[in-house]
């Protein structure tokens, strides 16, 4: 397999707190900034998944997501598990007893370099209502597993944005 434009310099063309762009040859990409990555957390709570939903600059308007956060953006080698764990009880108001790492994931790899681990949460204990730090105003959403694709397709027409992750719940049932 040939490997395009690897040969020419990255060059850095903007970086901010959290985001880079670069260019590479032809190519304009984004990455994270110094480092930080993303942990995506799939929790499941008495047959219903953990949803968030919040409003997205980029988009314009709300997105329903899994829940999610960034590693290491306040604490340098801050572990995927704990900054999952942390970011999970933060925007949802659920402690995982046990959080397992379920690999690296790239979301978008043709335009950023970004990956995200997804993490799944296990035995689940609700200690608040969860909502986020302040700003974030997240509203959390327990969806039987079973009434996800009417909940999407509410939400959808409700004007919401879908983050792609959520075919990791409705793939299945896609291909059938």
């Amino acid at each position: 397999m040939t490997q395009p434009a690897m040969s020419e310099p990255e060059e850095i063309v903007w970086q901010g707190r959290f985001i880079t762009t670069k260019t590479r040859g032809k190519w304009e990409y984004v990455s994270r900034s110094r480092g930080i990555g993303a942990a995506v957390i799939l929790a499941v709570h008495d047959g219903a998944v953990v949803l968030v939903e919040q409003f997205r600059v980029p988009l314009g308007r709300p997105c329903i997501e899994l829940p999610a956060g960034l590693i290491g953006d306040d604490e340098s080698g801050e572990a995927p598990e704990m900054a999952a764990a942390r970011e999970l009880e933060e925007e949802t108001g659920f402690r995982a007893g046990r959080i397992e790492n379920m690999g690296e994931f790239y979301s978008s790899p043709g335009m950023v370099s970004e990956c995200f681990h997804l993490m799944r949460a296990h035995d689940l204990e609700r200690v608040h209502e969860g909502g986020g730090v302040a700003g974030e105003d997240i509203i959390v959403h327990l969806v039987a597993l079973t009434d996800l694709e009417g909940f999407i397709a509410d939400k959808r027409s409700e004007g919401c944005g879908i983050d792609v992750k959520l075919l990791l719940l409705l793939g299945a049932r896609m291909l059938g």
